[in-house]
């Protein structure tokens, strides 16, 4: 299910199925309506939605401590409930019914939490209202019984026993790697999560986002499996990998819903969800259509046809973004929360024109067509000589595909060694996508130049999408000239390359190579020889490193 332009978010979808997904569609049927209603056990409110699902919340700490469909329990995943974060602990917790909804409110200091029950859905609704930083709430974690679904993805490790990284990242003994982290997505590429088997189908659906950080590319754990059982998350704000501060506010609804086996109903995917039935629920921070504004652009003028283009909305408050058009450009960014926000036009995941809007509940800011200036493309730009796309990410390079769902010491990863000469073709593949310290630091690039090109200076860009531990390059040209030691970009400060992630902040570092640097005699290679630099880092992969966008030597 592709986006489409005149959606808010991106609408991609992310099936996980232990085994081929039987069909079927999300069961919304009010056949046993007539159940629908809730009790009090003593340690829990029980809510059954009149279809086939019955769940419980936990009285004392708003855990979901079951979740029963079709008579079948799938909540519990090594002795614990599904919940926010680690659990909330002592929590004030309440529940309504008005009408054909069910809602339970949790309360633990300055944070809300809310579960919702429609009546003949199998589904609940939820919403997460973190105010600031007094209470940890940047998750929520569907646990799952073991044996209900099984699979050997990459973000399992049922089948990886051996260790190789802090806790979370394994091997398996084909020399495959396994990791909660490698989910292979970036937000905007997946609407839900889940598994299917046996005729049954457990998803989460994600929320719009809008409260998260680190917009469309960001890539995060959406799923884990082990042993002892697997989880579903909806994470809005992640110790790694941040490339903005923590957003505060109402979030949802995320959705948990059963299937008959097949995928979600596309209804409660972010972007298409509506809850008007939510609006007199005084759920904490809730802001109805109603409240909310639109921006749409008439077209996008100068891009690149060979590359996706997203628009996307930011402040200190919300993000928001979508897919332009490929015919023209047109976008259109609805639900908006009010206020005044940085428009950012990505040509793939780099940044190639920036902008002031203001939005306003009820109404549509209308922007007439944008005209991408050629400069702001570092592509546009005349090179000798080019490896690699600029387009924010290290597409293209060697082991980039591998790199999101993969440990760089994988089996399948190819020679993170070896040099490249321009001019016989396939350079970006040969390059590695991320360079380290330790690992593969000091690798050299061959190249000829005319006499007219080598009586001149000229200009060296590398591109970099990230790093860790201030990884950041120094280069040398024929033994000869070598360049200052670059001042670092900032950079999440936390693990990246190796728990499936390039995204980062994109930075272009440029060295102005003198003429003198230059062989003069044209039937010689020039050598240049790219070295990772920085005093921090652990060994290995867990060195001084970069991932890489391009490189190019201007003309």
């Amino acid at each position: 299910m592709s986006g489409s332009a005149h959606r808010p978010v991106g609408r991609r979808t992310f099936v996980l199925a232990a085994t081929a997904a039987a069909a079927g569609t999300a069961l919304t049927g009010t056949a046993h309506a007539a159940a629908f209603g809730w009790s009090d056990d003593g340690s829990n409110y029980v809510v059954d939605t009149g279809a086939q699902l019955v769940f419980k919340v936990s009285k004392s700490t708003g855990d979901l401590t079951s979740l029963v469909y079709r008579g079948t329990e799938y909540q519990g995943y090594g002795g614990m409930n599904s919940h926010i974060e680690s659990g909330l602990g002592a929590s004030t917790v309440g529940i309504s019914q008005s009408g054909s909804t069910i809602l339970v409110s949790v309360t633990h200091g300055t944070l809300k939490h809310y579960y919702a029950a429609r009546s003949g859905e199998n589904n609940i609704y939820l919403w997460t209202d973190k105010a600031d930083t007094s209470v940890s709430a940047t998750r929520y974690i569907v646990r799952v019984k073991k044996g209900a679904f099984l699979n050997d993805e990459p973000d399992s490790y049922t089948y990886a026993p051996t260790t190789i990284e802090a806790s979370d990242v394994f091997r398996k003994s084909d020399g495959q790697t396994r990791s909660k982290h490698y989910s292979k997505r970036r937000v905007m590429d997946y609407d839900y999560v889940g598994w299917s088997a046996g005729g049954v189908g457990l998803w989460v659906v994600r929320s719009n986002h809008e409260k998260a950080s680190g917009g469309p590319f960001y890539r995060s754990l959406l799923r884990h499996q082990s042993a002892d059982g697997g989880g579903l998350y909806e994470i809005l704000y992640y110790g790694q990998n941040q490339t903005e501060a923590q957003r505060f506010g109402l979030q949802g609804p995320y959705v948990i819903a059963f299937t008959d086996g097949g995928a979600p109903s596309s209804a409660l995917f972010p972007g298409t969800l509506t809850t008007p039935w939510a609006d007199s629920l005084g759920i904490s921070g809730y802001v109805p259509a109603s409240g909310r504004g639109k921006v749409a652009g008439v077209g996008i003028s100068g891009r690149n046809s060979a590359y996706p283009y997203t628009v996307g909305l930011a402040n200190s408050a919300a993000q928001y973004w979508g897919s332009a058009r490929s015919s023209d450009g047109y976008f259109s960014l609805a639900g908006v929360l009010p206020g005044t926000y940085t428009l950012t036009v990505f040509k793939g995941e780099l940044a190639v024109y920036t902008t002031s809007v203001s939005v306003s509940a009820g109404g549509t800011t209308t922007l007439n067509t944008i005209a991408l200036p050629s400069s702001n493309d570092p592509a546009n730009a005349g090179a000798i000589w080019r490896i690699g796309d600029w387009n924010g990410t290290p597409g293209g390079f060697k082991n980039a595909d591998l790199m999101t769902y993969a440990h760089p010491s994988d089996v399948r990863a190819a020679s993170w060694t070896g040099n490249v000469v321009i001019g016989g073709g396939g350079e970006t593949a040969a390059f590695p996508c991320y360079l380290w310290k330790d690992v593969n630091s000091g690798l050299l690039v061959y190249f000829k130049l005319t006499a007219a090109q080598a009586a001149a200076a000229h200009t060296l860009r590398i591109g970099v999408t990230t790093a860790h531990a201030n990884g950041r390059p120094q280069i040398t040209v024929n033994d000869t000239w070598t360049s200052a030691i670059p001042s670092p970009p900032t950079q999440p400060n936390t693990r990246s390359l190796t728990n499936g992630s390039y995204r980062g902040n994109n930075h272009t570092f440029t060295y102005s190579v003198p003429a003198s640097a230059w062989k003069t005699d044209t039937s010689q290679y020039n050598v240049l020889r790219i070295d990772v630099v920085s005093g921090s880092g652990a060994t290995g992969f867990l060195s001084a490193g970069t991932a890489i966008d391009a490189i190019d030597l201007l003309a």
